[in-house]
């Protein structure tokens, strides 16, 4: 009963491929796992920035109507100066 290295090898070789399915199989049950981690924490960060958006929106939108009350307020001020500076150089004029 002699075991020809053939055989023995062929063995090995089986053996070997077993091993590798299995290290595979035990690797993609890993990264399946992990991708749905990440995938739910892409999620709550998209849930977030979303958050964010709404918040910047709306800091936008406030400074946009400070921004125009504030120029007509400026407008209304330099039109009544301009009257009262008006009536004073008309003034000097006539005298």
């Amino acid at each position: 009963m002699t075991i020809e290295l053939n055989d023995l090898l062929l063995v090995v070789l089986y053996l070997s491929l077993i091993v590798l399915v299995i290290v595979f199989i035990v690797l993609g049950i890993k990264l399946i796992k992990t991708l749905k981690k990440v995938d739910s924490l892409v999620d709550e960060v998209n849930d977030k920035m979303d958050k964010l958006d709404s918040t910047f929106n709306l800091i936008d939108t406030t400074s946009t109507i400070a921004t125009s009350i504030s120029s007509k307020l400026l407008s209304i001020i330099s039109s009544i100066l301009n009257v009262f500076t008006k009536e004073k150089k008309g003034t000097d004029t006539d005298e």
